[in-house]
């Protein structure tokens, strides 16, 4: 063996081995596979996926937009409902008896059972 075998055998040994041990990041040899994805295909999807995306957000939007609105309806009815007892318990506090009092109780021994 002379100089020449010697060095290049060193130089083969001195470089380390590379190990597929499932590293993250880009393997070498891979960029092939890269270029035959079909570059409108991958469009298309983003496409879709943008558009399946706007729709959930619409639907969001009006599901909540519906749920605000049921909610202020019920705070009107129960505004209303606290009106008509203040009225009640300022007639009551001046002393009258209103009219209408049997149906009133009813009316809120009903609400009381819904």
């Amino acid at each position: 063996m002379d100089y020449e075998d010697i060095v290049n055998t060193e130089e083969i040994s001195s470089q380390p081995e590379r190990k597929e041990t499932g590293k993250r990041g880009r393997k070498p040899g891979r960029k092939a596979s890269t270029e035959k994805i079909d570059v409108k295909a991958k469009l298309e999807r983003s496409r879709q996926s943008a558009r399946e995306c706007r729709a959930r957000k619409k639907l969001r939007y009006q599901y909540l937009e519906e749920l605000v609105s049921d909610r202020e309806k019920a705070v009107l009815t129960l505004r209303g409902e606290l009106e008509r007892y203040r009225q009640l318990a300022m007639e009551l506090d001046a002393g009258r008896v209103p009219d209408n009092l049997q149906a009133i109780l009813e009316e809120m021994g009903a609400m009381k059972q819904e």
